[in-house]
């Protein structure tokens, strides 16, 4: 609710969802050490022994004591899990034992060296993802790490200790912990304990002293570890502000954009970019302008730009892809656009020369940038690749002689038409001849034959045109100016007919996969079937991708193969249980990802905004990785349509069912009230007028007939409701089987009307039948319930005294039935409403008796003998009429017919 300065003191939404996310996760409480050797483990042990004492289940899942007396005294009393033997290249490996943890189900229990890298063979390539496994079973952690394997920390350790760490933890792993205790020591404290032999053994300690472990880097590395911690507090009590409504100050305007391109520092440059957002808490960005260069990048760059942005998306950043062919324009028109503060940018590795001729696209976004701040940075470029969510490393394509070899016969082709030419032009235009040839092999194969063909075009017009021939010697100064321009022209010519060929490629390309995305998403929403629908997606990415595919989606609380392309491919036991964590963790699973790589298949879940809808299996023959940067980025697209498609149907199937229950719901209702009024009239009328004539035997003989009589029409009355409900089962059922027959219609008529004789007592009734009505086939006893049923509702709703009319006659193949009353009519709006089961027209503030299932009984009897019934208002007069409309069958001569 609003405060007293009209501001929204309400909890924050998403803070709220945040804590409730944690009440069904274990607690994880991280104990983040500066340097090795200050003792995480030791006091990670003396928190766990507190928890013990105070009746916690706490076990040991894995402890690292480094050969120290004191760590190894604490761990005496803990229950250990006993750790699992890993075979692996004759070598005998023990890792935490994941599955025998989860099956015993501690309250608590201690992971120790949380940035190890399982051995091969194991669930999870690496520790952190085992104890996301704990957590989501709602198990608490206690687990230890030190600051140098924070992943977006991992260049800036680099650079104060000269050491290179490879094993990291993403950051959205730390910010996830509920706890952070930062275990610290001074540097002299430490390099004593060193020096002491309580870290490392006397040799590896004096090794570490002379590198690692100096003054300066220690007191880096407790800097880092500080403000790494106050973040994560700070964002903590963020959270818990807004989810307490507790107003403050808070930080806003910062937004943080990064450059990324295919230069091996852009992951650098994405760590920073990602360290400087957390300072400013401020949103950020990951930036690729892909230019028509693209198309001419190698696979390597292509994946380093692909991993990149994966690493941003990560890190909690946003990844975003433009197409542009200006970078610096580009990257300041998103900026302003997407109103960024901050553009981070690497330091151009071009020669100074290279910058005055060409210029510097750092150079023109500082001067263009405004009041944009521009930072500069430069990075290891040594730096390695960080682990992938899917591998997607292509093989190198191999190197192309073809084009070459047809761009050498382009400029023979050329030398031959020149030699034809010179005998009627100058040797200047001859050169043109060359120049064609040379365009032509820069649109059909690209700048590299090009420039091939530009230099042999250029030694071939020195050889045969340019005096003296045959040799490489040029007399005529004059020559020599003509073969330099000769040169330029057709270098800058290739470049400028390459570039455009690049930009009608990559055109073509975009519009090649638009289009097929654009017909496949009008696929998607003209189908309406679960099972088209799936063997549609599962095509159209086995076509697009040239995969297998298979489709998997939930079923009775287990995840089932739906489909597959081919048809005939099966899922196999291992590739059942990838789908199966690929769909429970919401990640990708199976060959080329992080988890169960060794299966056949890789298996990538398929997301809306409510959460997984499905999980899609791809593999081929090929080796390696089954994805392309390109054929990854295809695929998400495919499955994002796919999963909203999916969705749609889902929702379309829960409302269907939604007003399935409804409707029933609200004739479970109606029917309960029938039964508790409508049924029990009747029946306490008859049980008053049997106590009547069982406490009054002095009743006279005309007491006597009036209470019998009120039983028999209230036994009668109560027959006619039973019957109702049993007819309407009978229809719902579909039991009901209509015995067919050629009947006279006047016949049927006569005999309900001496059946109702009781109900029309109070009525003038009047018949109007044509005398030569034809017979039509029916079931005589359904149709004398349908008029039955007619007159009883006109009894009801009609003033007493009124005349009630049952009218026939033939209109061409059909005999056409009414029952006309003078009452009040149908109100117009409730016209269509009128043959609903339980529902029942009111007059005034009155409700008349009866179940509301007699017009309904009647439209079902009428449409399963063939006819149909309709309900309306006499044109001519007041009243009601209901007509049903009854064909005359073909064995009927139409010459009886008036």
């Amino acid at each position: 609710m609003p405060d007293q300065n009209g501001q929204d003191r309400r909890p924050d939404p998403v803070a709220l969802l945040m804590e409730a996310a944690k009440e069904t996760r274990g607690h994880l409480k991280v104990f983040l050490g500066a340097a090795p050797g200050v003792g995480k483990t030791y006091e990670m042990l003396l928190s766990a022994a507190a928890q013990r004492r105070a009746g916690v289940d706490v076990v040991i899942g894995l402890i690292e004591t480094h050969g120290r007396a004191e760590t190894e005294a604490l761990v005496h009393g803990f229950e250990i899990v006993p750790l699992r033997q890993v075979h692996y290249n004759g070598r005998h490996l023990e890792e935490m034992d994941l599955d025998a943890i989860l099956a015993r189900k501690p309250a608590l229990v201690l992971v120790d060296e949380l940035a190890h890298t399982n051995a091969p063979g194991s669930r999870h390539p690496k520790r952190y993802q085992d104890v996301e496994d704990l957590l989501a079973a709602g198990i608490d952690v206690y687990t230890a790490v030190n600051i140098q394997h924070l992943e977006s920390l991992n260049d800036v350790v680099q650079q104060i200790t000269r050491i290179r760490v490879r094993e990291t933890v993403p950051d959205a792993f730390l910010d996830r912990a509920d706890e952070i205790e930062v275990i610290d020591l001074t540097p002299t404290d430490l390099i004593q304990r060193l020096r002491e032999g309580k870290v490392y053994v006397p040799k590896t300690a004096e090794r570490a002293l002379s590198h690692y472990f100096s003054p300066g880097n220690l007191t880096a590395l407790r800097e880092l570890a500080l403000r790494r911690t106050a973040q994560r507090v700070d964002q903590q009590l963020l959270t818990h502000m807004q989810a307490h409504a507790i107003s403050g100050p808070w930080s806003a305007g910062d937004r943080v954009l990064v450059v990324v391109n295919e230069h091996p520092k852009a992951a650098a440059l994405v760590r920073y970019a990602r360290r400087m957002a957390e300072r400013l808490r401020a949103p950020w960005t990951a930036l690729y302008v892909e230019t028509p260069r693209a198309l001419r990048l190698g696979e390597a760059a292509r994946d380093r730009i692909a991993a990149a942005l994966r690493m941003t998306e990560r890190l909690g950043g946003e990844a975003v892809t433009v197409p542009g062919r200006e970078l610096a324009g580009e990257i300041l028109d998103y900026a302003a656009k997407n109103n960024f503060s901050h553009i981070v940018i690497g330091r151009s590795e071009r020669s100074r020369l290279h910058e005055l001729l060409f210029g510097s696209i750092t150079y023109e976004i500082v001067r263009q940038a405004g009041n944009v701040a521009v930072h500069v940075v430069t990075g290891d470029e040594r730096d390695t690749p960080t682990a992938k969510s899917v591998d997607t490393r292509p093989a190198t394509a191999p190197f192309e002689v073809r084009p070459y070899l047809v761009s050498a016969g382009l400029v023979a082709v050329a030398l031959g038409c020149g030699e034809v030419l010179d005998r009627f032009l100058d040797v200047q235009n001859v050169a043109l001849v060359f120049l064609t040839a040379v365009l032509i092999s820069a649109v059909v194969f690209g700048l590299g034959a090009a420039l091939f063909a530009s230099l042999l075009s250029v030694l071939a017009f020195n050889l045969f045109f340019l005096p003296p021939y045959y040799s490489v010697t040029i007399a005529d100064p004059e020559n020599v100016v003509a073969l330099f321009f000769f040169l330029v022209v057709a270098l800058v010519a290739s470049n400028l007919t390459a570039s455009v060929r690049a930009q009608a490629m990559v055109a073509r390309q975009r519009a090649r996969t638009t289009e097929d995305l654009y017909l496949f998403s009008r696929k998607l929403a003209g189908i309406a079937s679960m099972d088209d629908l799936l063997w549609a997606i599962s095509s159209q990415v086995a076509s697009m991708l040239k995969v297998r595919v298979v489709l998997f989606l939930p079923e009775n609380g287990s995840l089932e193969l739906k489909t597959a392309w081919p048809p005939e491919d099966v899922a196999e036991e291992a590739d059942l249980a990838a789908a199966k964590w690929s769909w429970e963790s919401n990640r990708p699973a199976g060959r080329g990802a992080d988890t169960l790589p060794g299966a056949r298949r890789l298996f990538l879940p398929m997301r809306t905004g409510r959460g997984p809808v499905a999980v899609v299996g791809i593999d081929s023959d090929k080796q390696g990785p089954i994805l392309t940067p390109d054929e990854q980025r295809l695929l998400d697209a495919l499955s994002d349509q796919a999963a909203l498609a999916i969705e749609r149907i889902n929702l379309s199937e829960e409302f269907d069912k939604a007003q399935r229950a409804a409707e029933r719901d609200r004739l479970q209702a109606a029917l309960l009230t029938s039964i508790s009024h409508d049924l029990r009239t009747p029946l306490a009328s008859i049980l008053g007028a049997a106590d009547g004539l069982a406490a009054l035997p002095e009743l006279t003989p005309d007491d006597r007939k009036a209470l019998l009589s009120t039983i028999q029409e209230e036994a009668e009355r109560l027959n006619r409701f039973i019957a109702n409900l049993l007819d309407m089962t009978k229809l719902e059922s579909g039991a009901l089987m209509p015995n067919m027959g050629l009947v006279d219609v006047s016949e049927v008529v006569g005999s309900t009307l001496r059946r109702a004789e009781r109900i029309l007592a109070d009525h003038r009734v009047e018949t109007e039948l044509a005398p030569d009505l034809p017979m039509v086939r029916l079931d005589p006893v359904l149709f004398e319930q349908v008029l039955f049923n007619l007159l009883d509702n006109a009894s009801k709703y009609a003033p007493a005294g009124t005349a009630i009319r049952v009218a026939g006659r033939r209109e061409g193949m059909s005999v056409r039935l009414q029952v006309l009353d003078e009452g009040p009519g149908i109100p117009q709006p409730e016209l269509g409403r009128v043959f609903d089961k339980f529902y029942r027209v009111r007059k005034s503030d009155s409700q008349r008796a009866g179940t509301g299932l007699g017009l309904a009984i009647c439209r079902g009897f009428v449409e399963a003998m063939g006819g149909t019934i309709e309900a309306g208002n006499r044109v001519v007069g007041h009243g009601a009429v209901f007509t049903v409309t009854l064909p005359v069958p073909d064995a009927v001569k139409p010459e009886t017919a008036p």
